[in-house]
């Protein structure tokens, strides 16, 4: 596709053209799921974090469950289960999010473009294509896809005000970000 057949197809917005997916085809479900369980140990057996039953995409090696039960599933203060139970659930709370917010913003041209969306980057988040910093898989959708809060004092920026403010909880407006550029100076070795 060349710049000019861009431009001449997509109004205001993103177009998101699909690479991995099809429409009305939901990604989650169309992988294969096994139930697992999660374990770390220290050297001497003792057992320091177990999860049972979770769901994990068959094709993950060990290795990827323990990470995502011990470190990404929230374990607390989710509606009917308490903790997250499922790739699917963390993938889904993670893509879907992005995609209102996006949506919110304005973010896409069209419907079509934010359904895209969320099925790419579900894709290949749940078939491990990429993967994002830790602090995504934390913190993000924990207030819109389960209503939990956290305690205050992240800012984010206000766009009716047109600033940074501080916010109330920690999830609403959560930091999904690990690394931060304090400063850069104009020379090669400051950077």
């Amino acid at each position: 596709m060349n710049g000019d057949s861009v431009s001449e197809t997509v109004g205001k917005g993103l177009h998101i053209e699909r690479r991995f997916t099809k429409p009305g085809k939901n990604p989650l479900e169309e992988v294969t799921y096994e139930r697992r369980s999660s374990a770390i140990t220290e050297p001497d057996g003792s057992i320091v974090f177990e999860l049972k039953d979770l769901e994990v995409p068959s094709t993950w090696s060990q290795l990827a469950t323990d990470i995502i039960a011990s470190k990404y599933m929230r374990k607390a203060g989710v509606p009917k289960t308490g903790h997250e139970t499922s790739v699917r659930q963390v993938v889904f709370r993670i893509a879907h999010t992005i995609r209102v917010v996006g949506e919110q913003l304005e973010y896409f041209s069209t419907q079509e473009d934010a359904d895209a969306f969320e099925n790419e980057l579900s894709y290949m988040l749940v078939n491990q294509v990429g993967a994002f910093n830790s602090p995504v898989w934390f913190n993000c959708g924990l207030y819109q896809q389960y209503g939990i809060k956290g305690s205050g004092g992240n800012y984010a920026w206000d766009f009716d005000k047109n600033n940074i403010e501080m916010v109330n909880d920690s999830y609403s407006r959560p930091q999904c970000s690990a690394c931060f550029i304090q400063s850069v100076d104009d020379d090669l070795m400051s950077i």
